[in-house]
């Protein structure tokens, strides 16, 4: 049992501030790159503690934010075919594809059901033999182990009527497209502490090496946050006072070994493989996806449901992939509060309990 305690104590956090401000020597901006960083700095206002020189961006760290229009689309035409159970974790049911969710296809009729583990869904698959089970596979590194090690317990059980809708993400080249876009200033990235939990720091040394940026992998209590933060700062200040080079640092040392999970990895490894995948609102990212391995393509939904749908339209003013782009702040979208709400979310980002639009509604802007 870890005391939490000790990563919120003020009089820590106050030495953390006095130290960031007497290493802010001018503007930066930081990308967070997980959900659940985005809301732990809204929750303590981490935003109002340091210098306003210092910009917080949120990433494309919530999975369900980043999860494509056309794969929902595709989910809900799943759902709605005879004899199938469409299964999914509670965020993605309220999330708004083209025309309809998840959660207006089941109160059509269509047999949808949110499930806190994937393992739920084979006990459903063996109740129902005569019908079709589909789990939504959506997640980063973080998540897809655990739905891929259910596809492997499916397949050693012999159970034929589960199958997997693929929407799975993984972090680093997203990071890559980013940065290569253009478009987004960064001066350095808090790397998400789950994902890095189970690939480790080596994947994201690319970043320092080709883009000449810090990267520090963060945990999520306050005093994390605050630290990581004191960690890129002194990263830079060395650099500019004699050239030093920057690197991937691990400021998560109680979740993030070097080497990051090889268990999880290597299940990973053996159903999937790197694929390019569409970001919400951002496009097609290459090796950003995981598709099937041929030898398990039996479980991809995808696949075994042809289900054609029109082409993805977005809703009109909504700003969701810019803010996951770092490019706008969740308060700069004219629907935020307004039109958009989480009990009336046009985007993604209002949905989600790790979205951007969602963690500023609830702490507040100005935190």
């Amino acid at each position: 049992m870890i005391d939490l305690d000790k990563f919120r104590d003020p009089a820590v956090a106050a030495k953390l501030v006095k130290r960031i401000e007497a290493l802010c020597d001018g503007p930066a901006a930081f990308m967070e790159v997980c959900g659940t960083h985005t809301m732990a700095i809204s929750q303590f206002g981490i935003r109002g503690l340091i210098p306003k020189s210092i910009k917080l961006l949120s990433g494309p760290g919530c999975p369900v934010c980043v999860t494509a229009l056309s794969d929902i689309d595709r989910m809900i035409a799943i759902s709605g075919q005879k004899d199938v159970i469409f299964t999914t974790f509670g965020d993605m049911i309220r999330v708004p594809g083209s025309h309809s969710s998840l959660r207006e296809a089941k109160s059509q009729g269509a047999d949808i059901r949110i499930l806190y583990s994937p393992l739920d869904a084979i006990q459903i698959a063996t109740e129902n033999p005569q019908r079709q089970v589909v789990f939504a596979g959506v997640g980063f590194e973080t998540t897809s182990p655990t739905i891929i090690a259910t596809m492997l317990e499916a397949k050693e059980k012999g159970i034929g009527n589960f199958s997997v809708y693929p929407a799975f993400k993984t972090v680093p080249h997203a990071l890559k497209a980013i940065l290569e876009s253009g478009r987004t200033r960064i001066d350095g990235f808090l790397c998400p502490g789950h994902v890095s939990a189970i690939i480790g720091s080596k994947p994201y040394q690319f970043i320092p090496a080709k883009y000449q940026i810090p990267c520090v992998i963060a945990g999520f209590e306050p005093l994390d946050i605050l630290e990581s933060i004191v960690m890129l700062l002194e990263q830079i200040r060395a650099h500019k006072k004699d050239g030093s080079t920057f690197s991937v640092q691990t400021e998560y040392r109680r979740g993030v070994p070097d080497a990051g999970n090889p268990h999880a990895l290597s299940i990973i490894d053996k159903v999937m493989m790197p694929c390019t995948a569409e970001w919400r609102a951002i496009g097609n990212i290459p090796e950003t996806g995981l598709c099937f391995r041929e030898e398990y393509s039996s479980f991809d939904a995808s696949k075994r449901f042809q289900v054609e749908v029109p082409p993805a339209i977005e809703p009109q003013g909504c700003i969701c992939g810019q803010v996951m782009m770092g490019l706008h702040q969740p308060d700069e979208c004219p629907m935020f509060g307004k039109k958009c709400t989480p009990e009336s979310p046009v985007g993604p980002c209002m949905v989600s309990s790790e979205g951007a639009c969602a963690a500023w509604y609830k702490y507040g802007t100005r935190n």
